[in-house]
Order: C-alpha cells, then sequence, then structure tokens
C-alpha cells in the first residue's frame, strides 16, 4: 500500500516493485489497464506505445514528494531533478484522490 501519511490518505491499495533494467524500460508500456508501479530512475520517463494517460510522483530519499505530474498523456516525456529517482506510476486521477501534493511525506508498505 502507497499512503500519503500529510494527508492520511490512500494513493494506492497495491503496487509491483519495478526491479532490472528491462522491467524499468518497459514499465506499463505493454499493459492493457493502469497498475501502479514503482521504480528508480534518474532519466526521466516517457509514455510511448502507451494506451493510456498516468500520474506521476517523484519522492526523494525520505519518501518527500518533490514533483507531480497528473494526466501524464501517451507518446510523452516527463522529466525532473536528477537527483531524485523514486518514482510512482499510478492511475489517472490517484493524486487528486489523494490530495497529494508537492512537499507531502508517502509510506509504501513493502
Amino acid at each position: 500500500m502507497i499512503k500519503n501519511k500529510t494527508k492520511n490518505t490512500i494513493i494506492s491499495k497495491d503496487f509491483k516493485l519495478l526491479k532490472g533494467y528491462l522491467n524499468k524500460s518497459k514499465g506499463l508500456i505493454s499493459s492493457n489497464s493502469p497498475k501502479t508501479v514503482i521504480f528508480t530512475t534518474r532519466l526521466g520517463i516517457h509514455t510511448f506505445g502507451m494506451k493510456y494517460p498516468i500520474d506521476i510522483v517523484v519522492t526523494d530519499k525520505e519518501s518527500r514528494v518533490v514533483s507531480l505530474k497528473k494526466n501524464l498523456l501517451p507518446n510523452r516525456i516527463f522529466l525532473w531533478n536528477p537527483k531524485y529517482n523514486l518514482i510512482i506510476e499510478l492511475e489517472i486521477g490517484s493524486i487528486a484522490k489523494s490530495k497529494t501534493a508537492i512537499g507531502d511525506f508517502l509510506e509504501i508498505s513493502l
């Protein structure tokens, strides 16, 4: 589960942790439905080949939200400060529903 500790809201009830270069680079591209995935990267992400928009949350090492992108459409690129590397890809609307904002602290239960 991913919880916004600052707002005491649930962002996602389940997620998949992506490890390895191939899994990270593939991400949700071959998925037909939105899911929550977490992975690390400093290079930015793209949605080329995706079939649906997603929400993106970027956190620092203390799980503090440092960047957000709502409704990242297919065939787009999203970049952030490369010193942050924990990325959460979410179903569209997850950021708004959980009222997540920059500066909020998250709790990620593995």
